[in-house]
């Protein structure tokens, strides 16, 4: 830590950086900051920044309120230049025009590094998301596992949030001649990369304007710091170019919903231990005991993973829906697209890519919450030897409800109100999250769902009003 502190502060002198941002978390999964001048940088690593944490979403009470934000040096990077964001001079985008996104005025240039929050007395405090992922990170390395995470992630890009209307007309995989969408996730994966965020690929989605990026499997502490700074770069070049970017589940009745299939993996030290290469699927016992558990426990963790009232807008099914790309029956595959969780297709030699796909997370969600509960749900299977149900080979939606009765397929809670009680009778949650955020996301997201079930929508007042 002490060398990673001196490079900070060596860099920041030699590269002229005039302000750090000091990033960090809500429960909600919001990103909150705060900036210091490179004078001030020394200081916040000795003593940490204090800020009032009552003000902050899932912190303190009020009579409890001082908190300290200490800078994790392993987080520092340099925040890119504007050249490096804004649109090549004279193109034309299609959204109304409005004042950019711009980093603060300085003669030198930005750094970004994300803090763990702690109390006055330096305890590391229990409601601080990033704290909530670290402590699950370290019951998996005390079974001597380090928790690796790869997420794929889609998102929207429209005219604006007062206009949700397409802006490309592509589909999956689609290549556009002179596509401006398609210029904006060449110039993010571009941005991402200097930032030392490694990119695996990117593409055209299914709906017209859906897009997806996804990013190199990482450590799942890293991994969840990347995923806040890919959210903020994403909106951040959309609204360079007059676009608006979102990550909300289901933005439209008539377009996809944008999911996070997320694969992970457990290593021991270097050595894949989801790999089993005498296993007909090539799965170990550690994999499919970890497999096992996410099945049990995915409608506890489902409240996590998929956050908001719209996420279930997107965890759908019936009669008029086609095969989603958000599976919500529980049950597991290895070609089977239908299935909850997914065993990628092994490739000989390649053993470290075993892994397994949970294909219900949204981009919305908390990354630290969804990987400390995901994690959870895992290692309760190992600790506890579960045994993996056998492979559904079958399309669960063109079963009838007697037959996915027959095989023990249940399905995902289809509001925020069922996953809420679900999650409210979960010992794993309640450990995996801790007393402090268990409870008052309870709280706080029955409130949103009373908020939500006493509105009066446009489509019952264009349904009902004239003819009632």
């Amino acid at each position: 830590m002490e060398r990673q502190r001196d490079y900070v502060l060596r860099t920041v002198e030699e590269r002229g950086i005039r302000l750090v941002w000091l990033w960090f978390t809500d429960v909600h999964g919001f990103l909150k900051t705060f900036a210091v001048t490179s004078e001030e940088l020394e200081q916040a690593f000795d003593e940490g920044i204090g800020f009032d944490g009552s003000a902050i979403e899932g912190f303190a009470r009020i009579q409890e309120s001082d908190m300290l934000a200490r800078p994790d040096a392993g987080t520092f990077q340099i925040m890119p230049s504007e050249n490096a964001i804004r649109p090549p001079e004279g193109a034309q985008y299609p959204g109304p025009a409005r004042p950019p996104f711009r980093q603060e005025a300085s003669e030198g240039g930005v750094a970004r590094m994300f803090c763990d929050i702690h109390t006055p007395d330096g305890r590391p405090y229990r409601g601080d998301p990033r704290f909530v992922l670290r402590r699950n990170l370290e019951k998996a390395s005390e079974r001597g596992f380090t928790f690796y995470v790869h997420p794929e992630m889609e998102f929207y890009l429209f005219k604006s949030p007062q206009d949700p209307s397409p802006i490309d007309a592509g589909g999956y995989f689609d290549l556009t001649p002179l596509d401006l969408t398609q210029e904006l996730r060449r110039d993010t994966v571009g941005v991402l990369e200097r930032m030392g965020i490694p990119v695996e690929f990117s593409h055209h989605e299914v709906s017209p304007s859906q897009h997806e990026i996804d990013l190199r499997h990482a450590d799942a502490l890293t991994m969840a710091d990347s995923v806040m700074t890919y959210r903020l770069i994403v909106k951040q070049m959309a609204a360079e170019r007059s676009m608006y970017a979102t990550f909300m589940p289901k933005p439209s009745t008539h377009l996809s919903g944008s999911g996070m299939h997320t694969h992970m993996s457990l290593f021991e030290g270097d050595q894949n231990a989801f790999h089993d290469s005498s296993d007909d699927y090539h799965l170990s016992k550690v994999a499919k005991a970890f497999l096992a558990g996410l099945l049990v426990h995915a409608r506890e963790i489902t409240a996590i993973t998929n956050q908001w009232v719209n996420s279930y807008k997107r965890l759908i099914t019936g009669p008029g829906y086609p095969v989603p790309e958000a599976p919500v029956y529980v049950c597991w595959g290895r070609h089977n697209r239908s299935a909850l969780i997914r065993v990628p297709m092994y490739k000989p030699r390649k053993d470290q890519s075993t892994r397994i796909e949970f294909r219900s997370p949204d981009p919305a969600c908390n990354p630290y919450l969804a990987f400390s509960v995901i994690l959870a749900a895992g290692l309760e299977g190992i600790d506890h030897g579960y045994e993996l149900p056998p492979e559904a080979t079958d399309n669960i939606y063109e079963m009838t409800d007697i037959e996915r009765r027959a095989r023990k397929i249940v399905q995902l809670p289809g509001s925020l109100h069922e996953a809420l009680l679900e999650m409210e009778n979960s010992e794993l949650v309640a450990e995996a999250l801790g007393e402090q955020v268990f409870e008052y996301l309870l709280r706080n997201k029955h409130t949103e769902w009373d908020e939500y079930k006493s509105y009066v929508s446009p489509y019952e007042i264009s349904r009902y009003l004239p003819i009632l």
